[in-house]
């Protein structure tokens, strides 16, 4: 007897379709695995016969997929997700076979639980739901076919059946409509979608129809939110308590399914982070469990350890939920107590003996239960009392507290006591403490973000390190608070910044939201912020020089720009060319000298080349539609602030210029000053062709001979005119705007490199101030020692005036005898390269 069909026979339900039909024997001896494309041939035509004959023919596929999918299980031949593709590719099959059959084909016939995850097994019900688009008089006519289809699929004959059909995961239950519009079920989840749905609805799949999208469209924001929903662990804390009270209560402790540490539980722990994480990562509404616990792994939230320990219990608990069904072809999930059937199992699990079994089974439900707990386990709630403080009895007072839900006003009840004992551990206590009850107000009626601090209290430390370091960071996580996620691991808080795999990510998140132009402009903020405040933690805690870190912002900034390009061109409209547009951003001030601050503004201007009689038009469209993504406010704020003055003939010129057009102004009508910016230009994001050929240019200008006389003349005006426009009546010393200060370092800078590269064409070089200083010295423009003082004066500026912005400064302004040494280096240089005082 061949192997496959002696390992079959502990099954009752095997020797029974095979002693009813002994030809299906001959496909046992050595069994191929049953493919998508046999099952159509088995299929093929039925549509065109009567009811009854289609009803035999899907029953008689059933049957042999059965026992084919058992015969390579038990012979070691085919792994468990084998056996539940066959499964699930047999439902599909059906109910696309069922629909033809009834002419009824656009019915969206929707796949819940193990069906929409691919992940069937043997004798499984199939969780269906029934959608429709169009108006309500067409409704009967798809409820009609419905239940024709749930007739087909469950009716039980001398055949046996297809599949059994639960309904009641529809709207409203086994109360609602069997079928419902589309617009039906959006506006159920708004008005009445419950916690548990959500995690009904985490796997659905359109089986049938043409609106997989449409269906996205509304399940996804409703299954996932788009912040870290840790409010969800409460949730569904309480549906699995709901769970095994009713275990209990029926004495299904045995049970592999429902029983502790079965499927159930693994489904849970997957769900669950998939739930609370899956609107801000795409990857993480994949549907079958195993893919979840590979991704979390993968991306290190949830231990590897922990992944692999539920996935191969996962694996065995499925196996032994297959063996019990194997037995009579029933679904069952519960242990036979019969001696009998305990040593059949025990042989289809590939043990001697049910104690042995028991034994191993025991071990994995065990592990289940220990990384279930871990995932689930609810801190004590602290019965510590608000501790005194005017801004705290406010808050306890205020109407706002009184309006939260129950569950939210237990979360801030243990919050606070929490908040304020880490801020007591920050320098300035009361400082931190007052940012804290800021980020909190701003947060209260936002349950998901009080259950991310609530039950995370290592991100409750770190958010009180990062708002008590800094008050323009405190700031920024208030107007953010997604960024909360960023504090829930140091690996990923202070990993160091990446552009190429930020780029990727972001080009990921862009493409996954294709076609919703506000989801993508979210998506661009949100990754922004969460890189910016990565660096701004890495900042706070000395690991990143200010020249570093401004060389980090002005990169993410460049990567940005650049998926922000490729995502705008993508949906142009009328574009002409189908690959990338001949289209350069260049970028100038900060983000050209690579200076760029946590909130600095983009002085940016377009250039593009190419001979197409449209391309002036579509680039001008393509140029105003980048600057609106990059400046408009949306629900996640703003990008960028952009200024475009210093494009050819400022505000009066065009939005983008043709390359030989920029040429022209740049050669025949730019002003001095315009030459002194080009000192701090660069390509920045875009077709590096159109860049190199802005640096050739760039490159040639500043390379001209000038009449040094008329040259200074010419900057020392516009110095002049800065001047005037930043007065400053303190007695503090302005860094940015006051003579000797970081301007007049600058100005010096440019007059080197304009009156001095025709002959020394390294000045050129887009290096920044401090390398270029120590250039100029190696050309004999400037004393050496002088330009060391004012390299390090530069330094300090920048340094002091990144200190003051980070605590909330308006101006950058400082004690003229704290940089007084600085200062007067500064006056002698600017003495030097004038000839003349500041």
């Amino acid at each position: 007897m061949p192997e496959p069909i002696r390992k079959i026979a502990d099954s009752r339900a095997a020797t029974a379709l095979l002693a009813a039909h002994p030809e299906w024997a001959a496909e046992l001896a050595a069994p191929a695995a049953f493919s998508r494309s046999e099952m159509l041939a088995a299929l093929a035509g039925a549509e065109a016969g009567d009811e009854a004959a289609l009803k035999r023919r899907l029953r008689h596929l059933r049957s042999r997929v059965l026992l084919r999918a058992m015969a390579r299980d038990l012979a070691g031949q085919a792994a468990l997700e084998e056996v539940c593709a066959a499964m699930s590719d047999l439902a599909e099959l059906s109910i696309a076979a069922a629909l033809a059959h009834l002419r009824c084909e656009d019915l969206m016939v929707v796949g819940m639980g193990k069906l929409g995850g691919r992940e069937l097994n043997v004798s499984s019900d199939v969780d269906l739901v029934f959608l429709y688009q169009g108006a309500p008089e067409d409704a009967p006519r798809y409820e009609r076919a419905g239940r024709r289809l749930i007739q087909i699929l469950s009716e039980r004959s001398e055949d046996g059946f297809v599949f059994r059909v639960d309904m009641r995961l529809r709207p409203y239950g086994a109360s609602g409509p069997l079928v419902s519009s589309c617009d039906a079920l959006d506006q159920y989840f708004v008005t009445q979608g419950r916690e548990w749905e959500r995690y009904a609805w985490i796997k659905a799949r359109a089986l049938t129809g043409e609106r997989d999208a449409e269906l996205e469209r509304i399940v996804r924001p409703f299954v996932y939110r788009k912040y870290l929903d840790y409010a969800t662990l409460g949730a569904m804390r309480a549906l699995h308590a709901e769970v095994r009270r009713d275990v209990a209560r029926r004495e299904l402790a045995g049970d592999v399914k429902l029983g502790p540490g079965g499927i159930r539980e693994v489904e849970f722990v997957a769900q669950a982070l998939q739930l609370i994480r899956g609107g801000r990562d795409p990857e993480l509404t994949a549907r079958p469990t195993l893919d979840v616990l590979s991704i979390l792994s993968g991306k290190q939230l949830l231990p590897q350890p922990a992944a692999l320990e539920l996935a191969a219990a996962y694996r065995f608990l499925r196996n032994v939920e297959h063996r019990l069904q194997y037995l009579d072809d029933a679904q069952r999930h519960d242990l036979p107590e019969d001696a009998g059937d305990q040593a059949r199992i025990s042989r289809m699990m590939g043990f001697e003996n049910w104690l042995s079994f028991r034994e191993k089974l025991n071990q994995h439900r065990t592990a289940v239960t220990r990384h279930f707990e871990a995932t689930f386990a609810e801190r004590e709630q602290s019965a510590e009392p608000w501790p005194e403080h005017p801004r705290l009895a406010a808050l306890r007072a205020s109407q706002r507290y009184a309006a939260l839900p129950a569950d939210s006003r237990r979360r801030l009840d243990t919050l606070i006591p929490a908040l304020a004992r880490a801020a007591r551990a920050t320098p300035d206590g009361e400082a931190t403490l007052a940012r804290g009850v800021d980020l909190v107000e701003a947060i209260a009626s936002r349950a998901a973000y009080l259950a991310l601090l609530a039950e995370n209290p290592q991100a409750l430390e770190r958010v009180a390190r990062i708002i008590g370091a800094s008050r323009w960071a405190a700031e920024f996580v208030t107007r953010h608070p997604l960024l909360l996620d960023e504090l829930l691991d140091d690996r990923l808080l202070y990993a160091p910044f990446d552009p190429g795999s930020f780029s990727r990510g972001l080009a990921r998140q862009l493409a996954d939201a294709r076609g919703d132009t506000e989801r993508q402009m979210n998506a661009l903020r949100e990754a922004h912020q969460a890189q910016v405040f990565r660096l701004l933690a890495q900042d706070l805690a000395g690991l990143l020089t200010v020249e570093r870190l401004a060389d980090h912002l002005s990169a993410l900034a460049d990567a940005v720009l650049d998926a922000t390009i490729v995502a705008v061109w993508r949906d142009q409209r009328g574009r002409h060319r189908e690959d990338a547009p001949r289209f350069a951003v260049i970028g100038y001030g900060k983000l050209g000298g690579k200076e760029l601050g946590y909130a600095s503004d983009l002085d940016i201007i377009f250039l593009y080349e190419d001979e197409d009689e449209r391309a002036g038009e579509v680039y001008a469209r393509l140029a105003q539609r980048i600057n609106h993504w990059l400046s408009s406010r949306t629900s996640s704020g703003v990008l960028f602030e952009t200024d475009l003055a210093l494009r050819p003939s400022g505000a009066s010129g065009l939005l983008v210029s043709p390359v030989a057009a920029f040429e022209r102004y740049q050669e025949e009508n730019a002003w001095t000053w315009e030459h002194q910016a080009l000192t701090r230009a660069r390509f920045s994001a875009g077709d590096r062709a159109v860049g190199e050929k802005f640096e050739a240019i760039r490159t040639r200008i500043l390379r001209r001979s000038r009449d040094e006389s008329s040259l200074k003349k010419e900057i020392l005006q516009m110095r002049q005119k800065i001047h005037a426009a930043h007065p400053n009546r303190s007695d503090l010393f302005d860094l940015k705007h006051d003579r000797g200060g970081m301007i007049d370092i600058e100005f010096a800078v440019q007059c080197l490199v304009l009156g001095h590269a025709h002959r020394h064409p390294d000045l050129t070089g887009n290096l920044g101030n401090i390398a270029l200083l120590r250039m100029a010295a190696g050309h004999g423009l400037i004393d050496s020692a002088l330009a060391e003082r004012c390299r390090d004066a530069y330094r300090e500026f920048r340094r002091l005036q990144h200190t003051l912005r980070l605590n909330g400064a308006q101006y950058a302004r400082v004690p003229r005898a704290q940089v007084s040494a600085h200062v007067e280096a500064v006056t002698r240089l600017w003495s030097s390269v004038f000839g003349q005082a500041v």
